[in-house]
């Protein structure tokens, strides 16, 4: 049975994320787009995964072996994933990169097996501090954007979704100025690293025994790593402990932990990551505690 590329959900989500002049003629197209690179990278197309940004297809490679081929309407977004990425080429604790077409805006990946996702897992928070540790242990390059640039752009997407959605009470504009300060703030001084961005539990796959979990999809850029740990701290809090708890069992697998500046980010990035949940209308002790350490 043939895989269906783009079905009506994804076409609209597109569509909300880059407007329709860019995501409409580029749905239209994907198909075409897809056997082109399909015969040119050897591919055969097994499955489509989620992703907000575009389409990401499981392929077969001529040996038999599993790659990833990420597509977005906008090349900007592949040509800013590619330059982290590269910045992290030969660490075992990011995705590689087999092959690009930039200007189609498509990124060739390896496949990681068996690829599961950390979400909804027990936290190996012994590995998470060695993957931390790895991704932040590389040179900066200088094609990366600051950091400031990547906090700028999660609140401007975040104030134009929030408008008209369930979230819009909770996440008054007040409290998205007061939360947008504070991480600017952060932003702009303390330690220099490259930033994975996005690096939650859905974006890092077990990658087997050997090699551990793996960082995909980062929103790259440039400043402090503390950045990173913000999604890992909040998921003491979803279980009902403390961001605290996090922390400590954070604490003896990544050296030089700036605790203060750990939380001070939690606190900053908490409108965000409450964002999601109450859109969908699900209000829960967590939301009401992010909501609370962002007032």
């Amino acid at each position: 049975m043939a895989v269906v590329l783009i079905d009506a959900a994804t076409r609209a989500r597109l569509v909300t994320r880059f407007g329709a002049e860019l995501a409409e003629p580029w749905c239209d197209t994907l198909p075409d787009l897809v056997a082109r690179l399909s015969t040119r990278w050897g591919l055969t197309v097994r499955e489509i995964r989620p992703g907000n940004t575009g389409r990401t297809l499981l392929c077969t490679g001529p040996r038999g072996d599993l790659r990833v081929l990420k597509l977005t309407p906008d090349p900007e977004v592949a040509r800013l994933e590619h330059a982290g990425l590269r910045a992290w080429a030969g660490c075992p604790a990011a995705v590689q990169v087999l092959d690009t077409d930039l200007d189609a805006g498509a990124i060739l990946l390896e496949g990681l097996v068996p690829g599961t996702e950390l979400r909804d897992r027990d936290v190996p928070w012994p590995q998470i501090g060695a993957m931390l540790t790895r991704l932040h242990g590389v040179a900066p390059p200088a094609d990366l954007p600051p950091l400031t640039d990547r906090v700028t752009f999660m609140y401007d997407i975040t104030e134009r979704t929030v408008r008209g959605s369930a979230a819009e009470p909770h996440l008054t504009p007040e409290l998205l100025a007061l939360a947008r300060a504070r991480a600017l703030a952060l932003a702009q001084d303390g330690p220099v690293a490259v930033v994975h961005g996005d690096l939650h539990p859905g974006n890092v796959l077990d990658a087997g025994p050997v090699r551990g979990p793996v960082a995909i999809d980062p929103r790259p850029s440039v400043g402090d790593p503390a950045f990173d740990l913000a999604d890992w701290l909040y998921l003491p809090l979803a279980a009902g402990g403390r961001l605290e708890d996090g922390i400590e069992a954070l604490r003896p697998h990544l050296p030089g932990l700036d605790a203060e500046r750990a939380l001070a980010w939690c606190v900053a990035l908490a409108p965000l990551a409450a964002h999601a949940p109450l859109r969908r209308g699900e209000q829960r002790p967590f939301t009401d505690a992010l909501l609370e350490l962002a007032r």
